[in-house]
């Protein structure tokens, strides 16, 4: 297990090497550059230049790049002209709170859809079946930004239960359990939101998988034996039906983290997504690679959790 670890992260490299390329050229094909637009019009030639020059704008698109990738390798990921701080202390300012609520939404995803998917695939057709069935294809349909407005509406503006956003209340000094509770209720809607998404479909794809495992000849030979049906389903048919779902929660992380953009921006969630937005708006490019940098390295740390995971929940496979 320890050797295929070491070989998947070496394997990574290379991959996030290939990634990081295919990143700066697309930001390189964006019109202007990173001093576009920021720049006094009543700035000489002679300052633009010498501007462009301490940011390595007027070096070979080559150059430009292994300046920047070795500052990456350094932790370096240059500075943001929005912020003016380094990008790296301006994605930790924020990531964290966008990996707390990435985080709550997996959790919920997880320990609410797969009980559902599992019951739904024992009771195909059924009055349960159907209902979480239109559920999740109005979970899948509607649109996340549509979803949390009719939220902010209701339990905000109607209401007034709950806030509207920003992650705590504004002016609020408070420390200890009163700082968390305030955070929480800030935390509900944009929870809703991400969690329902990601119920749906992942309710989905539990249900398709346990129906093609519980078809299978082992499955009818455990039932002949006269075990009891909550045996063959979460002892037998639970396991195999789960492979398939690992794969899928593999990729579930950075794509919360991606998805929850326009979430977070809706609700002033202080996350990663605002600023994400404000870096493409802003030709803020530094920040804007860091940001993909760091998605693409939670996707590959994604996939390696997932093919770590098969060999827990299935014995027969063997990572060597």
């Amino acid at each position: 297990m320890r050797q295929y670890i070491t070989r998947r992260l070496l394997q990574m490299i290379p991959v996030l090497i290939g990634v990081s390329i295919v990143i700066f050229l697309i930001v390189q094909l964006a019109p202007g550059d990173a001093l576009t637009g920021k720049m006094d019009k009543g700035l000489t030639a002679e300052r633009k230049q010498e501007l462009r020059h301490q940011m390595g704008l007027d070096l070979r698109l080559d150059q430009q790049y292994l300046r920047w990738a070795g500052g990456v390798l350094h932790g370096d990921f240059g500075e943001s002209t929005n912020f003016k701080q380094p990008v790296g202390k301006v994605m930790n300012t924020y990531i964290w709170n966008s990996f707390y609520l990435a985080i709550l939404s997996l959790i919920l995803s997880v320990l609410i859809s797969i009980p559902i998917g599992v019951v739904s695939a024992t009771k195909q057709y059924s009055r349960f079946d159907a209902f979480f069935t239109v559920f999740a294809l109005i979970g899948i349909s509607m649109p996340s930004f549509f979803f949390g407005m009719l939220l902010i509406k209701i339990f905000a503006v109607d209401l007034g239960v709950l806030p509207v956003t920003g992650m705590t209340t504004a002016g609020n000094v408070a420390t200890g359990l009163s700082y968390f509770l305030d955070v929480a209720r800030h935390m509900i809607l944009p929870l809703i939101v991400l969690t329902l998404g990601s119920v749906a479909g992942l309710m989905r794809y539990t249900r398709s998988s346990m129906l093609e495992v519980i078809r299978q000849d082992y499955i009818r030979t455990a039932r002949a034996k006269g075990l009891k049906e909550k045996v063959v389903i979460y002892r037998h048919a639970l396991r195999n039906g789960m492979i398939p779902v690992i794969t899928l929660l593999g990729f579930w992380l950075p794509g919360l983290f991606s998805g929850a953009f326009i979430t977070e921006t809706i609700f002033g969630w202080p996350g990663i997504g605002p600023i994400a937005i404000n870096a493409v708006s802003g030709r803020d490019y530094p920040l804007l690679m860091g940001i993909n940098i760091l998605l693409a390295a939670l996707t590959l740390f994604g996939n390696l959790i997932a093919d770590v995971t098969y060999a827990v929940v299935d014995p027969r496979i063997r990572l060597k």
